[in-house]
Protein backbone atom coordinates (compact mmCIF):
# COMPACT_ATOMS: atom_id res chain seq x y z
CA UNK A 1 0.00 0.00 0.00
CA UNK A 2 2.60 2.48 0.77
CA UNK A 3 4.39 1.21 -2.42
CA UNK A 4 1.15 2.31 -4.25
CA UNK A 5 0.73 5.42 -2.78
CA UNK A 6 3.95 6.62 -3.26
CA UNK A 7 3.35 5.71 -7.33
CA UNK A 8 0.74 7.56 -7.62
CA UNK A 9 1.93 10.56 -6.17
CA UNK A 10 4.63 10.30 -8.79
CA UNK A 11 1.92 10.51 -11.59
CA UNK A 12 0.94 13.88 -10.07
CA UNK A 13 4.70 14.71 -10.15
CA UNK A 14 5.62 13.83 -13.49
CA UNK A 15 7.98 16.12 -15.32
CA UNK A 16 7.36 17.52 -18.45
CA UNK A 17 10.11 16.12 -21.39
CA UNK A 18 12.68 18.18 -21.67
CA UNK A 19 14.63 18.65 -25.01
CA UNK A 20 18.46 17.32 -26.17
CA UNK A 21 20.49 15.12 -24.30
CA UNK A 22 18.40 15.14 -20.91
CA UNK A 23 16.05 13.04 -22.79
CA UNK A 24 18.55 9.67 -23.30
CA UNK A 25 19.68 10.07 -19.58
CA UNK A 26 17.39 7.81 -18.69
CA UNK A 27 15.92 7.42 -15.38
CA UNK A 28 16.59 10.19 -12.22
CA UNK A 29 16.60 9.35 -8.44
CA UNK A 30 16.42 11.65 -5.55
CA UNK A 31 17.47 9.84 -1.87
CA UNK A 32 17.71 11.96 0.90
CA UNK A 33 20.60 10.73 3.04
CA UNK A 34 21.24 12.22 6.96
CA UNK A 35 24.86 11.84 8.93
CA UNK A 36 24.20 11.32 12.24
CA UNK A 37 26.40 11.65 15.29
CA UNK A 38 27.98 13.39 18.39
CA UNK A 39 29.36 17.59 17.45
CA UNK A 40 32.53 17.55 16.57
CA UNK A 41 32.98 13.96 15.21
CA UNK A 42 33.45 15.89 11.38
CA UNK A 43 29.75 15.40 9.79
CA UNK A 44 30.32 18.34 7.71
CA UNK A 45 33.64 17.85 6.87
CA UNK A 46 32.65 14.36 5.36
CA UNK A 47 30.12 16.38 3.64
CA UNK A 48 32.15 18.90 1.89
CA UNK A 49 35.18 16.28 1.00
CA UNK A 50 32.54 14.38 -0.58
CA UNK A 51 30.42 16.92 -2.46
CA UNK A 52 33.32 19.58 -2.63
CA UNK A 53 36.50 17.92 -1.98
CA UNK A 54 37.36 20.27 0.48
CA UNK A 55 38.13 20.46 3.96
CA UNK A 56 37.99 23.27 6.71
CA UNK A 57 40.32 23.38 9.24
CA UNK A 58 38.13 26.00 10.94
CA UNK A 59 35.06 24.54 10.86
CA UNK A 60 32.57 25.56 12.91
CA UNK A 61 29.63 23.49 14.63
CA UNK A 62 26.58 23.44 12.50
CA UNK A 63 23.02 24.95 13.77
CA UNK A 64 19.89 23.47 12.58
CA UNK A 65 20.85 21.36 9.23
CA UNK A 66 22.52 22.10 6.20
CA UNK A 67 22.68 20.08 2.70
CA UNK A 68 24.26 19.72 0.05
CA UNK A 69 23.47 17.70 -3.19
CA UNK A 70 25.64 15.27 -5.12
CA UNK A 71 25.31 13.54 -8.63
CA UNK A 72 26.60 9.51 -9.10
CA UNK A 73 25.68 7.71 -11.59
CA UNK A 74 24.72 3.87 -10.59
CA UNK A 75 24.18 1.46 -13.66
CA UNK A 76 23.83 4.35 -16.37
CA UNK A 77 21.21 6.15 -13.96
CA UNK A 78 21.48 9.69 -12.51
CA UNK A 79 21.35 9.72 -8.96
CA UNK A 80 20.68 12.77 -6.94
CA UNK A 81 22.09 12.41 -3.23
CA UNK A 82 20.98 14.79 -1.35
CA UNK A 83 22.90 14.55 2.22
CA UNK A 84 21.62 16.21 5.21
CA UNK A 85 24.33 17.39 8.25
CA UNK A 86 21.87 17.24 11.58
CA UNK A 87 23.46 19.34 14.30
CA UNK A 88 25.06 17.46 16.92
CA UNK A 89 24.14 19.45 19.99
CA UNK A 90 21.45 18.46 22.36
CA UNK A 91 19.89 21.57 22.04
CA UNK A 92 19.17 21.33 18.68
CA UNK A 93 17.47 17.37 18.82
CA UNK A 94 13.77 18.82 18.37
CA UNK A 95 14.59 21.03 15.67
CA UNK A 96 16.59 18.15 13.34
CA UNK A 97 14.95 14.84 14.36
CA UNK A 98 11.81 16.40 11.89
CA UNK A 99 14.44 16.14 8.97
CA UNK A 100 14.82 12.00 9.77
CA UNK A 101 10.99 11.62 7.87
CA UNK A 102 11.94 10.50 4.73
CA UNK A 103 15.06 9.79 4.83
CA UNK A 104 16.61 6.66 2.63
CA UNK A 105 19.99 6.12 4.36
CA UNK A 106 22.17 7.77 6.97
CA UNK A 107 26.01 7.53 7.87
CA UNK A 108 26.20 7.27 12.12
CA UNK A 109 30.07 8.91 12.71
CA UNK A 110 31.59 8.67 15.23
CA UNK A 111 35.05 9.98 16.34
CA UNK A 112 38.34 6.91 16.87
CA UNK A 113 39.80 9.10 19.26
CA UNK A 114 36.62 9.94 21.68
CA UNK A 115 35.34 6.76 23.53
CA UNK A 116 32.15 8.70 24.43
CA UNK A 117 30.80 9.29 20.68
CA UNK A 118 31.40 5.42 19.76
CA UNK A 119 29.09 4.98 23.05
CA UNK A 120 26.65 7.43 21.70
CA UNK A 121 25.85 4.85 18.10
CA UNK A 122 23.56 3.57 20.24
CA UNK A 123 21.27 6.06 21.11
CA UNK A 124 21.66 7.65 17.81
CA UNK A 125 20.28 4.94 16.14
CA UNK A 126 17.73 4.32 18.23
CA UNK A 127 16.19 8.31 17.33
CA UNK A 128 17.11 7.09 13.71
CA UNK A 129 14.39 3.85 14.18
CA UNK A 130 12.37 6.58 16.37
CA UNK A 131 11.67 9.19 13.33
CA UNK A 132 12.45 7.75 10.15
CA UNK A 133 8.84 6.59 8.36
CA UNK A 134 11.00 3.90 6.19
CA UNK A 135 13.51 0.96 6.39
CA UNK A 136 17.11 3.20 5.99
CA UNK A 137 20.31 1.70 4.50
CA UNK A 138 22.67 2.49 7.14
CA UNK A 139 26.34 3.06 7.33
CA UNK A 140 28.57 3.15 10.70
CA UNK A 141 31.73 5.44 10.21
CA UNK A 142 34.76 5.55 12.38
CA UNK A 143 35.77 9.21 11.59
CA UNK A 144 38.97 10.70 11.84
CA UNK A 145 41.51 7.71 10.97
CA UNK A 146 44.38 9.88 10.54
CA UNK A 147 45.12 10.35 13.56
CA UNK A 148 46.08 7.00 14.62
CA UNK A 149 48.28 7.79 17.35
CA UNK A 150 45.60 8.60 19.45
CA UNK A 151 43.15 5.98 18.82
CA UNK A 152 40.43 5.60 21.33
CA UNK A 153 37.69 2.82 19.66
CA UNK A 154 39.53 0.21 17.81
CA UNK A 155 38.64 -1.03 13.98
CA UNK A 156 37.76 -4.42 15.93
CA UNK A 157 35.26 -2.72 18.42
CA UNK A 158 33.50 -0.93 15.25
CA UNK A 159 33.57 -3.84 12.88
CA UNK A 160 31.67 -5.44 16.16
CA UNK A 161 29.16 -3.19 16.54
CA UNK A 162 28.29 -2.43 13.00
CA UNK A 163 27.73 -6.73 12.70
CA UNK A 164 25.71 -6.63 15.97
CA UNK A 165 23.19 -3.91 14.79
CA UNK A 166 23.17 -4.95 11.05
CA UNK A 167 25.14 -2.02 9.59
CA UNK A 168 27.57 -1.64 6.87
CA UNK A 169 31.22 -0.37 8.79
CA UNK A 170 33.87 1.88 7.10
CA UNK A 171 36.68 4.23 8.60
CA UNK A 172 36.98 7.31 7.00
CA UNK A 173 39.35 10.22 7.02
CA UNK A 174 37.86 13.90 5.58
CA UNK A 175 41.12 15.27 6.65
CA UNK A 176 43.26 12.95 3.91
CA UNK A 177 39.86 12.00 1.69
CA UNK A 178 40.16 7.87 2.82
CA UNK A 179 37.59 6.14 1.89
CA UNK A 180 34.77 9.20 2.01
CA UNK A 181 33.53 8.60 -1.30
CA UNK A 182 33.60 4.49 -0.96
CA UNK A 183 31.67 5.26 2.16
CA UNK A 184 28.38 7.55 0.84
CA UNK A 185 29.13 5.34 -2.32
CA UNK A 186 27.81 2.26 -0.65
CA UNK A 187 25.00 3.86 1.07
CA UNK A 188 23.60 5.27 -2.20
CA UNK A 189 24.47 1.94 -4.16
CA UNK A 190 22.24 0.26 -0.85
CA UNK A 191 19.49 2.52 -1.38
CA UNK A 192 19.34 2.32 -5.26
CA UNK A 193 19.54 -0.95 -5.69
CA UNK A 194 16.65 -1.47 -2.67
CA UNK A 195 14.14 0.80 -4.19
CA UNK A 196 14.85 -0.58 -7.85
CA UNK A 197 14.25 -4.23 -7.06
CA UNK A 198 10.77 -2.92 -4.97
CA UNK A 199 10.03 -1.10 -7.87
CA UNK A 200 10.47 -3.44 -10.64
CA UNK A 201 8.74 -6.16 -8.72
CA UNK A 202 5.37 -4.16 -8.88
CA UNK A 203 2.89 -4.38 -10.67
CA UNK A 204 1.82 -0.59 -10.09
CA UNK A 205 5.76 0.37 -11.52
CA UNK A 206 4.73 -1.51 -14.51
CA UNK A 207 1.92 0.06 -15.10
CA UNK A 208 4.36 3.01 -14.91
CA UNK A 209 6.61 1.96 -17.99
CA UNK A 210 5.10 3.85 -20.68
CA UNK A 211 6.23 7.35 -18.81
CA UNK A 212 9.52 8.53 -20.75
CA UNK A 213 10.93 9.40 -17.11
CA UNK A 214 10.60 8.83 -13.76
CA UNK A 215 11.88 10.41 -10.86
CA UNK A 216 11.82 9.03 -7.63
CA UNK A 217 11.45 12.23 -4.88
CA UNK A 218 11.29 11.66 -1.23
CA UNK A 219 8.85 14.31 -0.64
CA UNK A 220 8.48 16.34 2.52
CA UNK A 221 5.03 15.17 2.94
CA UNK A 222 6.47 11.04 3.70
CA UNK A 223 5.14 9.86 0.39
CA UNK A 224 8.17 7.84 -0.50
CA UNK A 225 8.55 4.25 -1.15
CA UNK A 226 9.12 1.71 1.95
CA UNK A 227 11.20 -1.15 1.55
CA UNK A 228 12.61 -3.66 4.05
CA UNK A 229 15.97 -3.30 4.42
CA UNK A 230 17.95 -6.61 4.42
CA UNK A 231 20.61 -7.53 6.94
CA UNK A 232 23.86 -5.97 6.00
CA UNK A 233 27.39 -7.23 7.02
CA UNK A 234 29.90 -5.13 8.17
CA UNK A 235 32.15 -4.23 5.76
Amino acid sequence: PALQSYLHNLKKKKKKKKMGKEDDRGEEYLFKIVLIGDSAVGKSNLLSRFSRDEFDTNSKATIGVEFQTQLVEIEGKEVKAQIWDTAGQERFRAVTSAYYRGAFGALIVYDITRSDTFESVKRWLQELHTHCDTAVAQMLVGNKCDLEDIRAVSVEEGKALAEEEGLFFMETSALDATNVDKAFEIVIREIFNNVSRKLLNSDAYKAELSVNRVSLVNNQDGSESSWRNPSCCSR
